[in-house]
């Protein structure tokens, strides 16, 4: 048995991260911020409203908590003169935020309207360019932004309606972002792209439920990815252990994508198509 100390393995012990998105303590958002607490980081977050402020009083007891409505570039604004009014530095920023609009039911993507596009693309997608964008000068030179995708953008999945096509644009972004911010700095952006979660938001998704028991099916061994495996990855995507990986998307699905055509599933399909 060795009698050195336990070292900080993924060197985020004294770092500070800022963590956007956190609506309860099933969101990726807080089980990620855990993770990273555990690892000796100091978590900061900032929220969608007041509202959500004080719903969040008790889980959040003690911590610093702001307010910023990403629909809003005077909050987004307000938020980098907040963070620099406290001299903040800021080592990482997990960026686990997305709406969409399905108020009116699931509708064939050709129906979608130009309104719910829009929101879901500004609060999903660009709210990351303009918040990295506002919070240039309060990251650290080698400050890593980890956002949360899906485990694929290309699978037409009816149940996540128009969503997959703004989570190609946020997915798309991270090569701009790190392009960009290499004119001065070594600030890192990656994702997180995770498969089918249990988690509050999702389940308001119109025929969601079904997908992710359907998934739990397909994944070999037959238990859909947990939120805190998508949180791990992130936790790890910020510290400085994941310094050489930039400008990437990490699959975290248990294996569902290898697993479509499972004989099990598909004997199901064929059995149900013969009794019908």
């Amino acid at each position: 048995m060795s009698d050195e100390p336990v070292q900080d393995y993924l060197g985020l012990s004294g770092k500070t991260v800022l963590v956007m998105g956190v609506a309860n303590k099933k969101s990726v958002a807080y089980r990620v911020a855990l993770q990273l607490k555990q690892a000796g980081a100091h978590v900061i977050y900032s929220v969608r409203s007041e509202a959500r402020k004080e719903s969040l009083a008790k889980l959040l007891s003690g911590q610093d908590v702001f307010v910023c409505d990403v629909e809003s570039q005077d909050e987004i604004d307000n938020l980098a003169r907040q963070l620099a009014d406290a001299d903040v530095r800021l080592d990482g920023l997990v960026h686990s935020i997305a709406f969409a609009d399905y108020s009116d039911g699931m509708k064939p993507f050709h129906e979608t309207t130009r309104r719910q596009f829009l929101q879901a693309m500004d609060i999903s997608a660009f709210s990351l360019v303009a918040v990295c964008n506002a919070l240039r000068d309060r990251f650290c030179n080698d400050a890593s932004v980890v956002t949360i995708g899906i485990s694929t953008t290309r699978m037409a999945s009816e149940s996540y309606g128009f969503m997959a096509p703004i989570k190609a644009a946020l997915e798309s972004s991270l090569a701009f972002l790190t392009k960009s911010f290499s004119k001065f700095s070594h600030v890192r952006f990656n994702a997180v792209a995770a498969g089918l979660l249990k988690t509050s938001a999702s389940a308001g998704i119109p025929g969601y439920v079904d997908s992710y028991l359907y998934a739990e099916k397909v994944i070999p061994r037959g238990e859909a990815v947990t939120t805190d495996e998508v949180a791990a990855t992130a936790t790890f995507l910020v510290s400085p252990r994941s310094s050489g990986i930039t400008a990437q998307s990490i699959v975290v699905d248990a294996g569902m994508s290898i697993n479509y055509f499972d004989a099990a599933v598909v004997q199901a399909v064929t059995d149900a198509d013969t009794t019908a």
